[in-house]
């Protein structure tokens, strides 16, 4: 990290940051002066909010940044997610984004890949609104990686 970075939070706000989730009682900044891997609450994407495939996707990538002990399954839904799109969707845009998203994921570079995705959100709604015979997946959404037994 090159330099520090400073997170702003309100009173009662939650960070999930290298797998621990942080929830403030006032309003406070930190200042993160190293790496680490954290999502603010207001990008946390709820499993029952992942109704189309890039929000699944994107629940996915989160899954891995959230939970570390589950990590690999999470990844291998992620490919998995990421394959079924590829293999359904036309559209430029999507599969470019879905596409670059990968390396990004492998990589580690989650906070970069679940930017580009929330980005696409757009576009897959304009295109499910264009398709009136495909809907969203059932409001259950994807299914989170389970801890081992």
């Amino acid at each position: 990290m090159s330099r520090p970075l400073r997170l702003s939070l309100r009173a009662g706000e939650r960070v999930y940051m290298n797998g621990a989730v942080l929830r403030v009682d006032r309003k406070v900044s930190l200042e993160l002066l190293n790496d680490a891997s954290f999502l603010l609450e207001t990008h946390v994407l709820q499993a029952e909010a992942a109704t189309t495939p890039l929000r699944q996707l994107y629940f996915a990538a989160q899954t891995i940044l959230i939970e570390p002990g589950n990590a690999e399954r999470a990844r291998a839904l992620f490919r998995t997610l990421q394959a079924g799109i590829l293999a359904a969707v036309v559209d430029p845009d999507i599969r470019a984004g879905v596409t670059a998203a990968g390396p990004l994921v492998e990589g580690g570079r989650l906070i970069e890949a679940l930017k580009l995705i929330r980005g696409l959100y757009p576009a897959e709604a304009a295109l499910l609104a264009a398709s009136p015979g495909i809907e969203a997946a059932p409001a259950a959404g994807p299914q989170a990686p389970s801890p081992p037994a």
